[in-house]
């Protein structure tokens, strides 16, 4: 296991020595949405009986950058070093495939829980946090940054240029976050809308997450959690699969 210690530690000393890019910076843009739609909405959205909307806004907010920053770690640190043309430095020791894709995802689950705590901290100054299931907090927090963190390996690996990822992330991870229900519920949306953003794995990360904190959610959190830990399981086969193989990586 020194191998993979090594490489998680290299991957979390990575992002942690530009904590203020990385760490800082997600938190604050977090924090803007909140004052911003917090402010302008607060009391215009009624989402679920006795909760104000800025409560509401907070655990997804608090998801969204748990997700968002676990893939841009393990996507841009893939990126980076076939770039730079240092991959050679990991792929010479002899790591399994095992052991890199646990070592890339959890270092991503560790910046996105990391950025993720951070804004639920901030926000804990401007609204009163409950905890109704606690377990569900924990359970979709690590599993988001899991399932997100390897989306980001996947997407590393396939890149061969920053465009290339910024693409993957730009029309397919952004778009997803922002239409999983994180400013609204989906109740409030259109029959047609409402089925298609039951189509969206991210909508039940979300969902089921919040459900930790008020004790309701727009679906049961036992079938959100079946739904996106079989999406995890698919992401997590299909990482494997490409690592082991050396797809783009082995040249």
């Amino acid at each position: 296991m020194t191998g993979f210690q090594t490489l998680l530690y290299k991957e979390v000393l990575r992002f942690w020595k530009v904590a203020m890019q990385t760490v800082s910076a997600p938190i604050l843009t977090a924090m803007l949405y909140l004052l911003i739609f917090g402010h302008v909405l607060a009391n215009r959205v009624q989402v679920y009986p006795e909760v104000r909307y800025t409560a509401f806004l907070v655990p997804g907010l608090v998801m969204m950058s748990v997700l968002q920053n676990a893939f841009a770690n393990s996507s841009s640190s893939l990126i980076q070093s076939k770039i730079t043309g240092n991959l050679v430095f990991v792929l010479l020791p002899p790591l399994s495939h095992w052991e890199l894709f646990g070592a890339y995802v959890l270092a991503a689950a560790v910046r996105g829980v990391m950025v993720g705590a951070g804004v639920f901290v901030i926000t804990a100054w401007f609204v009163h946090p409950t905890f109704v299931a606690p377990w569900w907090i924990v359970i979709f927090a690590l599993l988001g940054a899991g399932m997100l963190g390897t989306m980001g390996l996947i997407a590393g690996i396939w890149a061969d240029k920053f465009d290339q990822l910024a693409a993957f992330q730009n029309f397919l991870i952004m778009p997803a976050t922002f239409l999983s229900g994180v400013f609204y519920s989906i109740h409030s949306l259109p029959p047609f809308w409402r089925a298609v953003s039951r189509f969206n794995p991210f909508f039940y990360m979300i969902d089921g997450f919040r459900y930790g904190f008020f004790g309701q959610s727009d679906v049961n959190p036992l079938t959100s959690f079946s739904i996106v830990a079989v999406f995890f399981l698919l992401l997590a086969g299909f990482a494997i699969r490409m690592l082991k193989s050396g797809y783009k990586l082995r040249y």
